[in-house]
């Protein structure tokens, strides 16, 4: 199983380091291993019946315990946490009225799984937090086996949230039985594997399906089918996008009607975006350059990590007007910066 594991992760650019290599090990030491441990599970009740792992973003934490838990000869449903609520919201719905709804929730889990992966697991609704954290701990109770990955520790979720108390002492009690793990260390695999992606050849142009192929191989959730994206209750469009990552058409979306308080919350809330589709521009189009170049400024205020994909335009001669001649001026001079491992490491 270990190997399995280490060969996957350099399938995907990850040379196993000292902290990861410890995690595997952790992970193997911990885990239920076939049917035959988790009825041991159910007499013995060890002091682990879950596993939290923690850290920064690009450290592999998904793809670890995605490869892990894919070597288990279990019973296995794969959730991100976005999804895994909405399904719980749905249930709840169905099941209005009726006593104890997360009870039959639980008790409709455990019958189908012996083990549940939530993946970049975040509370920031109040509607979520007052019920996930007893949800976790009905879970354990039916003696299912809960994989979670997040950048923060459990301690630090849901700050300054409304009723807070109630979502930590839920907590508290969920910890009492899982074994929550740092990933530390300094290497984001993530970071670098993009950054590494060639795409400065001159006369190189990506189709999307390389594109694609790019950003599946370091996001384990993102979804090429939806189009669109909401921000600030609004609707713009995208062509891929998944919790903490973006992929834009150039032309697309500074077509559309946004602006700077948009640009702030997309560059608040995602690690990296992805921009392709660039067209030459001109004053006829300068409200998309426009658009473009403050977009550009609070990203490159905010260190946001963008990956330009310009193809066979030279970004350096993409607007050819006259109106904007200074701001396009100071924006190329932040495009080539952005574009630099000293800006994006």
């Amino acid at each position: 199983m270990l190997q399995n594991i280490i060969d996957n992760l350099k399938n995907q650019g990850i040379e196993p380091d000292l902290a990861q290599s410890n995690l595997i090990e952790e992970l193997n030491n911990t885990s239920p291993k076939n049917n035959t441990f988790i009825n041991k599970i159910k007499k013995n009740k060890p002091s682990f019946k879950s596993f939290y792992l923690w850290g920064d973003v690009g450290r592999g934490k998904t793809v670890i315990l995605k490869s892990f838990i894919k070597n288990l000869d279990l019973k296995v449903i794969d959730f991100h946490y976005i999804d895994f609520m909405q399904s719980i919201h749905n249930e709840l719905s169905s099941l209005s009225g009726k006593k104890n709804p997360l009870d039959h929730i639980a008790k409709s889990l455990s019958k189908k799984s012996e083990v549940i992966f939530i993946d970049e697991f975040q509370v920031e609704d109040i509607a979520d937090a007052m019920i996930v954290g007893n949800l976790l701990n009905q879970l354990i109770e039916r003696n299912v086996f809960v994989y979670i990955t997040s950048n923060a520790h459990p301690n630090e979720l849901y700050k300054d949230g409304l009723q807070r108390k109630k979502f930590q002492d839920s907590m508290k009690l969920f910890q009492k039985h899982a074994r929550v793990y740092e990933l530390d260390g300094d290497k984001d695999y993530r970071t670098r594997n993009i950054v590494n992606f060639n795409n400065n050849t001159k006369n190189k142009s990506y189709k999307d399906s390389e594109i694609a192929s790019l950003i599946e191989t370091n996001y384990q959730n993102v979804d090429f089918k939806i189009k669109t994206f909401q921000v600030n209750d609004r609707v713009f469009s995208c062509k891929a996008k998944c919790n903490n990552f973006l992929w834009l058409s150039f032309y697309n979306f500074f077509n559309e009607p946004n602006g700077n308080k948009d640009f702030i919350k997309i560059s608040e809330n995602v690690d990296w975006i992805f921009i392709s589709e660039f067209r030459h521009c001109d004053d006829e189009t300068a409200d998309i350059m426009r658009r473009f170049i403050s977009f550009i400024d609070i990203c490159y205020r905010d260190q946001t990590k963008i990956k330009f994909f310009f193809n066979d335009i030279d970004y350096e001669n993409l607007y050819s007007g006259v109106k904007l001649k200074i701001l396009w001026e100071r924006c190329c001079s932040r495009l080539i910066e952005m574009q630099t491992k000293e800006y994006l490491i």
